[in-house]
């Protein structure tokens, strides 16, 4: 707790200081430790810091009393993402500080439009991340008009973040030549995944892996693998190929360090029906089949991470319009998730945003054993 209020000390505020009423290291706690106990917009956060400021008082100033939620909102418009994700960065490499490196790590990248961030025709916000699924934080965004910026916003990104020696997967949008050059260049490994808008390259495969021949050799040679999976009153199979079997790949060449091809076919199971789906993906490794099946299924981490965002913290629901104040709420969200995601809050096992009311009903008490833990 005491290094992360140290921190806070050294982040830039661009504010004329004759002017300043609350200290930005005000603010950034009054907004993490608001959000940690179920707090979703600038009201609620003022409110919090209204009827808790005895205990804030402990870790901040407060000299001019709680700020208003006008000045909550203000003030996290003027703070730059960059430092404010180096600050969750910290935070982060603190708590990872002793970890050993035995399994490369999945570095999922994706993004999320933050759909109540508009004002009459304007496009929402939109977010592109880069997810650690093993440590369960984000490592670095890049806010984009929409969507279909992603391609040019994820070169961007991979600059920004250290990814040597670990293996970054992106959905089929993302799959383009020249991200896969820039995460080789990086020294790192990709697995993209590959969809109709690929075209011949996606047809290719896929007609490569229909061939029951090649499935059974693929079988035979162990570059295979089958997990299996029961929850919510179905079964859940998967099955990975994976071959480095490409000479015939027409496309091989334009691709930077590609060595392989993937398919995974899932089958679900309920109440006597069959649903089969497939999925095919390239990608840089070499016949590493655990180490494959392990990045295909982990890219649902940062699909899981979208879906807190939305369930557990209500972005979609935040009507911040300024896209500066909107994209740091993204990242103390994240940051509240990281933090969530081992606290234990309760003898009783607890989802994420019951663990928020939790600390929400008694903060004093929950606030300092969440972060301390």
């Amino acid at each position: 707790m005491q290094e992360l209020l140290e921190w806070m000390e050294y982040i830039e505020d661009s504010r004329q200081q004759s002017k300043v009423r609350h200290t930005l290291k005000d603010i950034l706690v009054i907004v993490l430790f608001a959000t940690l106990a179920n707090a979703d917009d600038w009201v609620e956060m003022a409110l919090f810091a209204e009827d808790y400021q005895d205990y804030l008082r402990k870790y901040i100033e407060l000299k001019n009393g709680p700020p208003s939620h006008d000045t909550l909102r203000r003030v996290m418009g003027m703070v730059s993402p960059e430092i404010l994700q180096q600050l969750y960065g910290k935070w982060q490499e603190r708590l990872n500080r002793n970890e050993g490196e035995l399994l490369k790590k999945i570095i999922c990248i994706d993004g999320k439009t933050m759909r109540s961030n508009k004002r009459n025709g304007e496009k929402p916000g939109h977010i592109v991340s880069a997810w650690s699924k093993e440590d369960g934080y984000c490592l670095g965004q890049k806010a984009v008009g929409e969507k279909s910026n992603e391609i040019t916003a994820i070169p961007e990104l991979l600059e920004k973040i250290q990814v040597k020696g670990q293996i970054v997967t992106i959905d089929a949008m993302g799959t383009q030549t020249a991200i896969a050059e820039k995460i080789r260049n990086k020294r790192a490994d990709y697995v993209l995944s590959l969809k109709a808008n690929q075209g011949t390259l996606y047809e290719d495969v896929r007609e490569y892996f229909e061939d029951p021949e090649f499935q059974k050799e693929i079988k035979e040679r162990g570059i295979y693998k089958k997990t299996q999976e029961k929850a919510h009153g179905q079964i859940e199979t998967r099955e990975y190929y994976q071959t480095e079997k490409i000479k015939w790949l027409s496309q091989k060449k334009a691709w930077k360090g590609l060595k392989s091809i993937i398919m995974e076919r899932k089958t679900l199971e309920k109440e006597g029906k069959r649903l089969i789906e497939y999925r095919y993906f390239i990608s840089s490794l070499k016949e590493e089949i655990e180490t494959v099946s392990r990045a295909v299924r982990g890219h649902w981490s940062i699909e899981s991470m979208h879906w807190h965002l939305d369930v557990t913290f209500r972005e979609d629901a935040n009507t911040t319009i300024d896209k500066m104040a909107a994209q740091n709420l993204n990242i103390i969200r994240k940051w509240s998730l990281s933090i969530l995601k081992t606290a234990e809050v309760s003898r009783h096992k607890l989802s994420m945003r019951k663990k928020r009311y939790v600390i929400g009903l008694r903060p004093i008490k929950h606030l300092e054993e969440v972060l301390e833990s």
